[in-house]
């Protein structure tokens, strides 16, 4: 079995997978996000951890590494089986740091770390006092990679424990023969929560009416014992889907049983029924049927032939009304039309298992399905809800087998379309998935860095790139957001524009990530005076007051306007100075911003003129303008001091290349 539900749950090691009906929900186009019922991400947001607290169940071993992880700046190493849920084990113990004091400290992070090396772009952590930081190594396979990653797991160690942060390790498991010596005294052996406790929380957190003998039988027994949790948690979740489709009957029972055969009993069903269905149309329409479930007829009907088509099937000589009718072979698949007209398998889960088997049992037509879907998934019959259901259904079945290449061209096919500002929800949504994909998640980040340093692109492209990183890398890998989010915006045209405006938002709530734009933005125009021009502006535009955090975080608008002052005056003095004179004019606590003005100059004589004329302009008349004339005149005495201490020193310091004219 290897679907699964509630990824940031159950320690997954494939796709994320949900049941059956109507499974996704998108909401509006363009930036927009796909939500999808019942489907937590990797991300670490808060409300994901607070749902997830609500379902847990502490494994054996967990106490003993709560209590050793609650004093600052300690790291906790986890030593637990696959399927264990030592991922969930993990997120609980972070997030439950300091839960008796009350609600997080805001502006504490709760991040995870990349387990493998980064660009040099993002080799950062500079963690803070009660950071919390999950590392999973888990995905490790090989003792050079380990040694690897033991030793940056040492560097990141220090930094913690020096900052009196908090992070949890998991270990890879079969490797214990490679540890350091020096992780023993950090390590906390997990065992497995009980299997019967993981399901009936899960039903009574879905309000589901049942006694504790309903949970009691052989089957049962033998799952609880054997299975991984994700698996227990998606019987539980199949309980749900089997009451909540009213297709099943009205008792916990039958809901049960149909949950049952489900998770044991579908992939032999899917096996047999394949073997017994010979023909290319009727295998087709099988495997259309399961990536369109709960669309339309004449939907699944256009995407059958399509897919008919893309698999180079001749079509019968004789006229449809001559042939088998749709209908008749829709009830020889076991695929029923509900009154709306929407195709859907009688069978719980059973579309899963179709896809599944396809995906893993016909290798070779895996690029004609990459295609088929690439156009299939447009047809005009489809709601939105329907668009993004085919893609996770088809990006499931290609992460599970290993290709994640084949969802993310689909993200590159779909985006390059696109015309308009709108970003293309079909994109949005796999790129989404991508992401939020516990072992292929890295893999999508450096596709995302490689496109976004690369050079030209589509400004469709440019726009998906740039909402992956609000609103998923955002959440989880923010310094690698605003990295993406820098190289973006520096690239010409409306939609680097676009994503200038989306990265100022977003480092502008949060001190660390505006130090880190700006840090970086400095260092490029120093590297390259000549060719930094993109840079400059950009720096420039995040130094004005409008987007700096409040309160004003000086020392680094210091070394941004120290940065800006050094080169040549052009017209993007003005707007910066001016916004802040203007916040001076209208916040007493904003004319510090005079004085550091001034200052970031280092005396420098035409620096200095420049500002005068700046505050001269913005002035304006003294009769019609009081307040800024008061503003400007306090201006004039820092320029004037800094003046008179210039004329003091006997070095001058660096001269701009306008002084040097």
């Amino acid at each position: 079995m290897t679907e699964q539900d509630h990824v940031t749950v159950n320690d997954p090691r494939g796709p994320v997978n949900n049941g059956v009906g109507h499974q996704y929900v998108f909401y509006g186009a363009g930036a927009d996000w796909m939500i999808r019922r019942g489907v937590d991400s990797l991300r670490i947001a808060r409300e994901d951890r607070v749902r997830l607290a609500d379902r847990f169940v502490p494994p054996v071993g967990y106490r003993v590494a709560a209590d050793r992880l609650e004093k600052p700046g300690s790291v906790v190493l986890l030593e637990a089986p696959p399927g264990s849920g030592r991922r969930a084990a993990a997120i609980m113990l972070l997030h439950g740091i300091g839960e008796d004091e009350g609600a997080e400290e805001e502006g504490v992070r709760f991040e995870e770390l990349a387990a493998t090396d980064k660009g040099k772009d993002e080799d950062s952590l500079a963690p803070g006092v009660g950071d919390r930081f999950l590392l999973d190594l888990s995905g490790i396979a090989d003792e050079e990679a380990y040694a690897k990653a033991q030793r940056r797991l040492a560097v990141r160690r220090s930094q913690v424990q020096e900052a009196r942060a908090h992070m949890v390790v998991i270990l890879p498991s079969g490797m214990e023969h490679a540890h350091a010596p020096d992780l023993e005294p950090h390590t906390v052996t997990l065992g497995r929560p009980r299997g019967i406790a993981v399901v009936t929380r899960y039903l009574r957190m879905d309000r589901m009416a049942f006694v504790p003998a309903d949970l009691e039988s052989a089957d049962l027994q033998s799952l609880y014992d054997r299975s991984p949790v994700r698996e227990l948690v998606r019987l539980a979740g199949l309980v749900r889907a089997a009451r909540d489709s009213g297709r099943f009957g009205t008792d916990f029972a039958g809901w049960l049983d149909q949950a049952m055969h489900a998770v044991t009993d579908r992939a032999g069903e899917v096996g047999r029924h394949v073997a017994a269905v010979r023909t290319t149309p009727e295998r087709t329409l099988l495997l259309a049927t399961a990536m369109f479930e709960e669309a339309s007829a004449d939907t699944v009907y256009e995407a059958w032939q399509g897919l008919m088509r893309r698999v180079r099937h001749e079509e019968e000589t004789t006229t449809e009304l001559a042939r088998t009718d749709f209908g008749e072979r829709l009830a020889a698949l076991g695929i029923e039309r509900d009154p709306d007209g929407r195709l859907r398998f009688e069978r719980l889960a059973y579309a899963d298992a179709v896809r599944t088997y396809f995906w893993a049992n016909f290798p070779g037509v895996r690029d004609d399905l990459r295609d088929w879907v690439d156009r299939a998934a447009g047809l005009p019959g489809l709601t939105t809800d329907d668009r993004v259901n085919v893609v996770v259904r088809f990006g499931e079945r290609s992460l599970a087998v290993g290709r994640p290449d084949h969802l993310f061209d689909l993200v590159v096919r779909w985006a390059d379309r696109t015309t308009g500002a709108a970003c293309d929800p079909r994109a949005v949504a796999a790129l989404e998935l991508g992401l939020s994909h516990e072992r292929f998640g890295g893999w999508f980040r450096r596709r995302m860095y490689e496109c976004a340093r690369s050079g030209p692109s589509s400004d469709g492209l440019a726009r998906v790139l740039a909402a992956a990183c609000l609103r998923n890398l955002g959440a989880t890998h923010p310094d690698q957001a605003t990295v993406r989010l820098h190289y973006l915006a520096v690239r010409k045209g409306e939609a680097a524009r676009e994503a200038r405006q989306a990265l100022l938002g977003f480092v502008g709530s949060d001190r660390r990530l505006y130090r880190l734009l700006i840090d970086r933005l400095r260092e490029r125009t120093r590297r390259d005076p000549h060719g930094t021009e993109p840079h400059l502006q950009l720096l420039t535009e995040a130094l004005r007051s409008e987007r700096a955090p409040d309160p004003p975080p000086w020392p680094d608008l210091f070394l941004g306007w120290e940065t800006v002052f050094s080169q040549p005056p052009t017209e993007l003095w003005n707007p910066l100075v001016s916004s802040w004179l203007n916040a001076a004019a209208g916040d007493r606590t904003r004319e510090m911003a005079l004085d550091v003005m001034v200052g970031a100059t280092h005396g420098r004589t035409a620096a200095l003129h420049r500002l005068y004329a700046i505050a001269c302009n913005w002035a304006g008349p003294p009769a019609r303008h009081p307040s800024r004339a008061a503003v400007a005149a306090r201006f004039w005495q820092h320029i004037d001091h800094a003046q008179d201490a210039r004329t003091e020193r006997t070095g001058a310091g660096p001269r701009t290349t306008e002084e040097a004219r």
